[in-house]
Order: structure tokens, then sequence, then C-alpha cells
């Protein structure tokens, strides 16, 4: 699970990398909790775009968010079927946070690089786009803290994962690197 990730002024660097322009994305640096808008990269432009969108998709009965999805049932759902056909995103982050069962915070970064990528998909909502996290099996790296974790994408696979749905479908079961 993903619960809360951050961003620095590295990551808002290589979006901009990325997608040419910012623009009025509300790109900033801190802490990016739930329900909380922050910035994403669709392929919705070319080569790619940067779109601010808020996190978690709304319950059905309205009350609260489902904030992740898991990559190996989420096209057996219909709450995310959709979004991982047709709306993928990807989340960029210098790192996230899991709690273990003693409640005590865990920092997550890849060693090798200064950003992550987080596989996700989104959906509109009443007129204003939100997007969820795909998780999948937490690797040796997060397991004594965690279970799960979030989906990392290489950055020479971001293409692919918001545009090719074959790759797409290739990429939703792969295992994550270590952090």
């Amino acid at each position: 699970m993903c619960g809360r990730y951050y961003a620095d002024d590295d990551t808002i660097r290589e979006i901009a990398r990325l997608v040419g322009e910012i623009g009025k994305t509300g790109t900033e640096a801190g802490d990016i909790l739930p329900s909380r808008q922050a910035a994403v990269i669709t392929g919705l432009g070319h080569p790619l775009a940067a779109a601010r969108m808020a996190w978690g998709f709304l319950k059905f009965d309205g009350k609260g968010l489902v904030i992740n999805a898991r990559a190996e049932s989420a096209l057996e759902k219909r709450s995310f079927r959709e979004s991982v056909l047709h709306r993928r995103c990807v989340i960029p982050a210098r790192g996230f946070y899991e709690w273990n069962k003693e409640k005590e915070k865990f920092t997550f970064e890849r060693p090798d690089r200064d950003v992550l990528f987080m596989a996700g998909c989104f959906c509109p909502f009443d007129g204003q786009d939100r997007f969820v996290i795909l998780t999948t099996a937490a690797n040796p790296s997060v397991s004594p803290v965690h279970s799960r974790m979030p989906l990392i994408l290489e950055r020479d696979e971001l293409t692919a994962w918001v545009r090719d749905d074959t790759a797409a479908a290739r990429l939703l079961e792969k295992a994550p690197v270590m952090l």
C-alpha cells in the first residue's frame, strides 16, 4: 500500500524534462496526502503531458477514498478496469512512506535515481480527474515493513505505460526495483 509520498525539487525538474513545460499543474515540493492535488504524467500530450489531479477515487457510497489499486487484479475490478485500459498515468516522486505494525514510519527511495515513477490510472469524477496508485507485492527491500508497495516504472517505460496497451499489460506484472 502507499498512503503518502513526497516530491522534491529534483522531482519537479524531472517532470519538466519529461513534458517540456509543467504549466499550471500545481507542482510543488512536499508531502502528498490522499485527496490532495498533485502532478501526474499522462499520455495526453506529445510526447507526454503533466496534469494536476486529486489523489483517490471516490467510493461508490461517497464515504471516503480508494487511493490504491492492486495491479494484479485491477483489470478484473469494475472500479479500475476502464481506467487501467484507457487512462493510465505516472506519479513521479522522490519517495514514499510506509508504516509497520508498530506504527513506525519508513521512507523508501531509489538508491540509484533522484526520482521514482509509480504506475497509476485516473478517472473523471464530478468534473475533476482523480488518480490511484497501482500496487504490487512488496519486494525484499519493502517487505520487512509492509506487504504491498507501488508498482515502480523505469524512466524508459513511461511512454509505453501511458500509451501502449500491450506493454501496459506486461508492466502490470513486473517486479519493482529494489529501494
